[in-house]
């Protein structure tokens, strides 16, 4: 609820990382992994902002924002083939209006 992210192991309680604060203080809707490069996730918070992490790139910040404009955006779902190495991901954002929009993601967050 107050923008923060943990990355969490399977085996102990405590956190591996964790991001105070990564959308501003807006409320985290969805999180996502990737499907087809493992150290990327995409955040959606509350203002219909996207962030894209790529912890290869900067373990510290999202490497990218963009605002979805006009509509709120109720939630989001990654889109993607991880057997396939043709570099096409994209994410499926639900408006709250019932309108679904898809975004395809650029190849130097989508291949393997």
């Amino acid at each position: 609820s107050d923008g923060s992210i943990r990355l969490h192991q399977m085996t102990s309680e405590y956190p591996l990382m964790q991001w105070n604060d990564s959308t501003n203080g807006q409320p985290i809707i969805a999180l996502q992994w990737a499907l087809t490069r493992p150290a990327v996730f995409f955040v959606l918070d509350a203002s219909s902002n996207i962030y894209i992490w790529d912890l290869l790139e900067n373990d510290l910040l999202p490497v990218a924002r963009q605002t979805v404009p006009s509509e709120n955006v109720v939630t989001m779902a990654v889109l993607g083939e991880p057997e396939k190495t043709n570099g096409l991901l994209g994410i499926a954002l639900a408006k709250e209006s019932g309108q679904i929009d898809i975004q395809y993601v650029k190849k130097k967050w989508a291949l393997p």
